[in-house]
């Protein structure tokens, strides 16, 4: 059986439209390694534009994992998808490659690389209590009783975000205690167990703008090559599908929900484009935010014109300090 290498896994992490798909795919041509995607919304088939999903050409050239694995009405939750880039990165490595991670969700990267917090399990019959409240009362109002229960974790929360609201409420009277504190216990004092093997290392490389507004610019700029493509058509065809709703896990994703709203007559094309334009751009900033508390091992910058290049080097001088460190042990 072939042995990897390295033990290393690389994982490219950074906010939205930082080009992490292209670099990937041009690495995946110089190097051997297994593409996962670490991405929330990827993971469901018929979300193509909106996502930035590599083509289908670009897939069969060199596949990804964990990319159209759900229906876009099914539930796909962070302890699945450790679970799931566990098992790829096993078989990644036991047939002598390196995996290769690459997405913006960081709470993906987080619940694999450091395992999830001990929450309690859905509890069906309270979800079911609570939609019941919320058909009757409204989520804002459910978001209120959130806010008195738990506030940290309110103040995070939209009070039009049913999905979130749920769950924290949910924890809240199962755990008897705040969502907010159980994870600031475990990120204090970590007793959570990753989903890999221990012989697993991390590289973990950072891409970054140098200056924000040059982020913003290519974030509107991706908007409005998406929407030229047919997003708004996209988005269209996933509310047709019998089993859609607008609350649908898929459509929760940004860009997704605003433009839903304008085919639902909610609002007009164009607030709905600069509803997805704010969003994207939140969404990129709460990704940063994140990233900037990760330790990463090298970083990246944006602006670059030589982003796979660098990249490149940084994962053969990684491979060669791991190849020179384990015939010296």
């Amino acid at each position: 059986m072939p042995q990897p290498a390295s033990n290393i896994a690389v994982c490219l992490m950074g906010p939205t439209a930082t080009g992490k798909t292209d670099i990937a795919l041009a690495l995946a041509a110089r190097l051997p390694i297994d593409l996962v995607s670490v991405d929330s919304a990827m993971v469901y088939r018929g979300m193509d534009i909106g996502t930035g999903k590599p083509s289908r050409a670009e897939q069969a050239r060199h596949p990804h994992r964990l990319i159209d694995i759900r229906d876009p009405w099914e539930q796909y939750s962070a302890g699945e998808f450790a679970a799931d880039a566990a098992a790829a990165i096993r078989d990644s490595q036991v047939r002598g490659r390196i995996p290769f991670l690459v997405g913006g969700t960081m709470l993906y990267f987080r619940s694999l690389i450091d395992g999830l917090s001990p929450l309690p399990a859905a509890d069906p019959e309270l979800r079911a209590r609570l939609d019941a409240r919320a058909v009757v009362e409204g989520w804002p109002a459910l978001h209120r009783e959130l806010a008195e229960l738990d506030p940290v974790a309110a103040a995070r929360i939209s009070p039009t975000d049913r999905q979130r609201i749920q769950r924290a409420l949910e924890v809240c009277l199962l755990a008897r205690e705040p969502l907010s504190a159980i994870h600031a216990r475990s990120s204090a004092a970590p007793s959570r167990q990753p989903a890999t093997q221990p012989l697993t290392t991390w590289f973990k490389v950072g891409i970054r703008p140098a200056e924000r507004a040059n982020l913003a610019g290519r974030i509107a700029r991706r908007l409005a090559t998406m929407l030229e493509r047919g997003f708004i058509d996209e988005v269209e065809r996933l509310l047709a599908l019998p089993d859609m709703h607008p609350e649908r896990p898929a459509l929760r994703a940004v860009g997704y929900r605003q433009l839903a709203s304008h085919v639902l007559g909610r609002c007009s094309r164009a607030e709905a484009e600069s509803a997805a334009l704010a969003a994207t751009r939140q969404l990129a900033k709460r990704q940063l935010t994140w990233l900037r508390r990760e330790h990463c091992d090298a970083w990246l910058d944006m602006e670059s014109g030589s982003l796979a290049g660098d990249l490149e080097a940084l994962v053969r001088q990684r491979m060669a300090a791991d190849a020179i460190s384990g015939s010296s042990g």
